[in-house]
């Protein structure tokens, strides 16, 4: 299995950031990712 490109706290930041109002497609813009990889 390929190892991540971000720890378990970034993601946990992340995660947290959306749960709190921030827009999917803003916090992957942000964060260099697709909306499909932050949805995987």
């Amino acid at each position: 299995m390929k190892k991540s490109k971000f720890s378990d706290s970034q993601i946990m930041d992340a995660l947290k950031r959306v749960e709190s109002g921030l827009p999917v497609p803003d916090l992957c813009r942000e964060v260099g990712i697709s909306t499909a990889t932050f949805y995987k």
